[in-house]
């Protein structure tokens, strides 16, 4: 299974036939999972978005990862050692797929052969999560606004051509970056005077 055509059809046999799988549905805001309680969960978005989402001490609602279909996530990619708490809430009306790590080992009593190829394929959905938690990594390890933003950019263009719609607002961005609001709308600006860049409110193109 190598492209999101094979993902996509293997997750919706395994929703429809495993015994042991749980699809939800969700609106708008609704809480999805939290990660307080280490219930070795991974889930995949079969439909939507979601955000996972951290609150501070004071409150403040902090994105630090988007999720749309296809994408996977849950506790077991997450080791959680801090008071804050992260929480998936559906950006839109999502339905997704629960599924528990301690039952990957566990036969369905219908003896389903989709959770047989579960076993061969999680290794592959576990890579790929790798591989985009390390490009987060490799990211936020730039030091400089300006390389974080150009960074950012790339990986959109290799995903979505040299025009995208930026999946956050600027504020959303700035939290997801870590970095200053104000100096990377200070930074856009520089960026779109440079010629970098074309910029219609959330639609970025690329001119380099």
């Amino acid at each position: 299974m190598k492209n999101n055509s094979d993902i996509s059809s293997f997750i919706s046999d395994f929703s429809t036939n495993c015994s042991k799988v749980q699809i939800k549905k969700f609106n708008k805001g609704e809480t999805i999972t939290t990660f307080l309680v280490n219930r070795n969960q991974f889930c995949v978005i079969i439909s939507g978005s979601a955000d996972l989402v951290r609150y501070d001490y004071n409150g403040n609602r902090i994105v630090t990862e988007r999720f749309s279909k296809n994408s996977i996530f849950g506790e077991i990619f997450y080791h959680i050692n801090t008071n804050s708490e992260f929480v998936v809430e559906a950006k839109e009306k999502s339905e997704v797929l629960l599924f528990s790590y301690d039952d990957i080992n566990e036969k369905c009593k219908a003896n389903c052969p989709f959770h047989e190829q579960l076993k061969s394929f999680f290794p592959n959905l576990v890579i790929s999560k790798i591989t985009e938690l390390t490009s987060r990594i490799e990211l936020l390890s730039r030091r400089t606004t300006r390389d974080k933003l150009l960074g950012y950019f790339n990986l959109l263009s290799k995903q979505h051509g040299k025009s995208f719609t930026l999946p956050f607002s600027i504020t959303e961005l700035a939290n997801y970056l870590v970095v200053d609001r104000s100096s990377m709308t200070r930074e856009l600006s520089i960026l779109k005077k440079d010629e970098f860049i074309k910029q219609e409110r959330n639609k970025i193109t690329l001119l380099y």
